[in-house]
């Protein structure tokens, strides 16, 4: 048998054909093009890349360049406010009315707290603050501040509580104890309505003046919200190098605060409590003022507000109390309160006539009456006064002159007058919300009441009754008017002020020197003779303002003061003026509900009166223990309110409301039932 068999290949043979294999692959190789569409969208990735790269670099380096560089500064440096003092108020005898103390609070920054609950929750137990009410402060001014910058949670801790949290500090990141000044009345409530208060700033004033940030205090009302630009100095500013877990490496003084500008008043301190004790409690105001100056003197409204509770953080229990309160502490009665003047308005009154051709000897007869149609308009004396001209109409203030008088020149002129006297506007007094009190008139009554002016309503406004209604401020500057030749000028708070003449009565001085020669006559021996003096000279008028309609007991008695209700009591005025050694002062006092002028202000007047000129030298002596001492008449009874001193503010029930309470600007703080927190963190 024959096997097929197969021949294997020489070796060269092999190794010859794989070279002629790498060859035909080699000679393909050189031969193959890529193709270009390939090629140029490579080209286009890695321009685009480059584009896109190039831009963004222009963007973060160029474009946004100067806002990034800042970011990544505040993150390396912060810069933290330095708390300039507000400047200090003094009286005219650089006696501190009000000034500032240092008081520590405790500020959190979001960004650096690492727990925000643990650390609210925290602060609630060091201050004994419900929990909400601190969440709640945190969820309303987190948004007011930057992550890295203090949002003061605690505006005022006793220094037992500083040393406390300053001990476990190191426990809780973002918390930091900042120190501040806090604003202190020393006089409390005897200046509580012409210095006002300082409170935190609210969004609205932060939305109005650019310089203000979360946290600064700013006045709310009297001299501190009016001078708040001269008062509230320039911030200073601390830079400061942290590292990245917030812990400081470095701090700078860049910017050096500047306190604010310390203000001299022009009133008395001593004179202000001296008028303040006169009042013994009352509601009612004092109101003293240089004639030739405008500078006043005292300023004083009773019952008053300690302003030291709105610095320091009202809590909501105190503002209730104020807020509630029936004998109305809050408000200013000597520029907020109008009342019917009485009959101080004649002194206004006899000067119209004069310059509407009146002839002040012409002769009335007073029966105690005037009958017009149904109505029966008395005098204030039953059996009337018999014949009266002007002077002694003025003298012994005869209703019933001024009617006749009154209704012979019309209602019309009466306006026109009284208007220039400067009623009805303010008089421009450095105080927020005064009030401009009311002349009535023909158009007015068509306007509010639809109805025409009657004769009868003339009468009431002679007297300065009916819809008639002043500020004791408005009356003082009448009274300076008469003695400075007719001058009508802005009552000045400020001491080292230029006198500042807003208007002039259209009167002759003749007319002035008659008006003034009645008051002279009236405080010697007419109703005002209560404030006259043996050494000095001295006049005045006073006044009765009913607040409601006359009330006669059986037969035709009028019901006696001590017989009505306090609130159906009349108020009592009493406008004079004094001069002695060179020194002229001009003396407005208000009683609201005392009844009348001459028994209750009067009194006030005087103890002013002795005040400023010391005890009446040409007054008679006291009478021997020996002697038998004549009945005094006795003071007709008012409201039961005990004298009280300062420092012990009654708060009975039963005053009336006066016209025109502005409410102040407040935010509550709530708090958890039957627990009294010891810090207030809520500010109005």
């Amino acid at each position: 048998m024959f096997r097929n068999k197969r021949t294997p290949e020489e070796p060269g043979a092999a190794q010859g054909k794989k070279k002629r294999s790498w060859l035909k692959i080699q000679v393909e190789s050189e031969r193959y093009q890529p193709p270009r569409s390939g090629a140029i969208l490579l080209q286009v990735l890695v321009g685009l890349f480059f584009f896109v790269f190039v831009a963004r670099f222009w963007y973060l380096q160029i474009h946004r360049g100067a806002e990034f560089s800042e970011q990544a500064q505040n993150n390396r440096l912060r810069m933290e406010r330095i708390f300039a003092p507000r400047g200090r108020i003094l009286d005219d005898t650089n006696k501190v009315l009000a000034d500032n103390r240092t008081a520590f609070g405790l500020a959190l920054v979001p960004e650096d707290c690492h727990d925000v609950p643990a650390t609210l929750a925290q602060i609630s137990e060091w201050t004994n603050l419900p929990l909400d009410q601190v969440w709640d402060k945190y969820r309303s001014d987190r948004i007011k501040v930057k992550p890295f910058e203090p949002l003061l949670m605690i505006t005022d801790m006793d220094f037992e509580l500083v040393a406390r949290v300053e001990s476990e500090l190191i426990n809780w990141p973002g918390l930091e104890i900042v120190v501040r000044t806090k604003r202190s009345y020393p006089e409390k409530d005897l200046f509580a309505h012409v210095l006002g208060y300082v409170a935190e700033v609210n969004e609205r004033e932060m939305q109005a003046d650019p310089d203000l940030a979360m946290g600064d205090l700013v006045g709310k009302q009297g001299l501190e919200l009016e001078l708040e630009k001269r008062l509230r100095g320039r911030k200073g500013e601390y830079e400061v190098e942290v590292d990245a877990h917030s812990r400081m490496l470095g701090k700078r003084l860049t910017k050096e605060p500047q306190s604010g500008e310390e203000v001299n008043l022009s009133l008395d301190r001593d004179l202000q409590e001296a008028a303040w004790e006169a009042l013994q409690g009352e509601a009612g105001c004092v109101v003293v003022m240089e004639p030739d100056t405008g500078k006043l003197r005292a300023l004083v409204t009773s019952p008053a507000y300690d302003n030291n509770i709105f610095a320091a953080g009202i809590s909501q229990r105190d503002w209730d109390a104020l807020r509630t309160s029936k004998r109305y502490p809050l408000q200013n009665r000597v520029i907020q309160s109008v009342y019917p003047p009485g009959s101080v308005w004649k002194l206004v009154m006899a000067a119209m006539f004069l310059e509407n051709g009146v002839n002040p000897n012409e002769g009335v007869y007073c029966p105690g009456q005037v009958k017009l149609g149904n109505q029966i308009f008395r005098c204030w004396r039953r059996g009337g006064h018999g014949s009266q001209n002007m002077q002694s109409a003025l003298i012994n203030s005869c209703d019933v002159y001024f009617y006749i008088m009154a209704e012979r020149l019309g209602i019309d002129k009466i306006e026109d007058f009284a208007k220039a006297c400067g009623f009805g506007r303010p008089t421009g007094i450095d105080l927020p919300h005064e009030k401009a009190g009311l002349v009535p008139s023909r158009e007015w009554k068509r306007k509010r009441f639809k109805k025409l002016w009657v004769r009868g309503e003339t009468y009431n406004v002679s007297i300065g009754q009916g819809y008639t209604l002043v500020t004791p401020v408005q009356m003082a500057v009448y009274v300076s008017s008469l003695l400075n030749g007719g001058k009508l000028l802005k009552p000045q708070l400020l001491d080292n002020t230029a006198v500042d003449v807003v208007g002039t009565v259209p009167a002759s001085l003749k007319t002035l020197d008659f008006v003034v020669e009645a008051m002279r006559k009236t405080a010697a021996g007419g109703t005002a003779r209560v404030v006259g003096r043996k050494d000095a000279d001295m006049g005045g008028k006073t006044g009765t303002a009913q607040v409601v309609k006359l009330r006669f007991s059986s037969g035709d008695r009028r019901v006696k003061t001590a017989e009505m209700e306090y609130a159906q009591r009349d108020h009592a005025w009493i406008a004079t003026w004094g001069r002695k050694n060179g020194k002229t002062y001009v003396v407005v006092v208000m009683v609201e509900h005392g009844g009348g002028g001459s028994s209750v202000a009067g009194p006030v007047a005087k103890k002013v009166y002795e005040h400023l000129f010391g005890p009446d030298e040409g007054a008679p002596r006291a009478r021997p223990a020996t002697e038998t001492p004549q009945p005094q008449p006795r003071r007709p009874a008012v409201t039961p309110l005990a004298p009280t001193p300062r420092d012990a503010r009654p708060n009975p029930e039963g005053t009336p409301r006066a016209r025109n309470v502005v409410p102040l600007e407040t935010r509550p703080a709530p708090t958890r039932p039957g627990q009294a927190p010891r810090y207030k963190i809520i500010i109005p």
